[in-house]
């Protein structure tokens, strides 16, 4: 299971600390931090680390968003704030749904501290998780909120594994996004907001459809044969 947790923007050493420890609890090496706002090797967070100070020490920074895009096969975004049928970008799937997610070269965001993902970030991902909790508090500490994902993860990473098919890359699942796009640019709409709509509920189909690359040439194949 190739995974990388993406720290964005945390703000607080203890928290870089402790992402550190649980993800070392659960069997997961690959950081990176997002434009921190803190230093993510500093004393405090090392004190937190306890033992997984290596995964600090091996940590990557990203300065920014677009480029954790560029890197990753899959992107999944987290968030506490649950969206409506008319908020896509916040529809989202829960933490035991998601091994089934991924394959593939994976990075899974935390964070922001306090404030989370914006809509636009969230929208530029592939799909999105929420851990379920309750309503008169459903905000989790960035460490403990990580801790309930990577459990769910290492639970089904642990059981036989059965063979699979190469998966489609970010790059070609673009190809495919382009080729949409002419195909939606060819169809009319009420209005531009309808057809963004459609645009948006596409990619996030496509980004939890998890498709071969075998069945992303054969979208492919089938769009390009679309006629004006």
């Amino acid at each position: 299971m190739d995974v990388t947790i993406i720290a964005q923007e945390f703000k607080w050493e203890k928290n870089c600390g402790s992402l550190a420890r649980v993800m070392a609890n659960f069997g997961f090496e690959k950081l990176v931090f997002l434009n921190p706002k803190c230093g993510f090797r500093g004393k405090e967070a090392v004190m937190h680390a306890k033992h997984a100070k290596a995964i600090l020490e091996k940590a990557k920074t990203l300065k920014s968003f677009s480029g954790a895009l560029k890197k990753y096969d899959t992107v999944i975004a987290t968030t506490a704030m649950l969206g409506t049928d008319y908020n896509i970008a916040r529809s989202p799937i829960s933490p035991d749904k998601l091994s089934g997610k991924i394959k593939g070269k994976t990075a899974i965001i935390i964070g922001r501290e306090g404030e989370g993902m914006s809509n636009e970030e969230i929208q530029k991902c592939d799909f999105v998780v929420t851990i379920p909790s309750s309503k008169k508090y459903p905000t989790l500490n960035v460490s403990h909120a990580a801790a309930v994902i990577l459990y769910e993860l290492s639970k089904h990473s642990r059981k036989e594994k059965l063979p699979s098919f190469p998966l489609a890359t970010r790059k070609e699942k673009e190809v495919l996004m382009k080729l949409l796009d002419k195909a939606l640019s060819r169809m009319e709409f009420s209005t531009e907001e309808k057809k963004q709509t459609q645009r948006l509920i596409w990619r996030r189909m496509l980004g939890k459809a998890m498709l071969t690359r075998r069945e992303a040439y054969a979208l492919c194949g089938f769009l390009k044969k679309i006629k004006q």
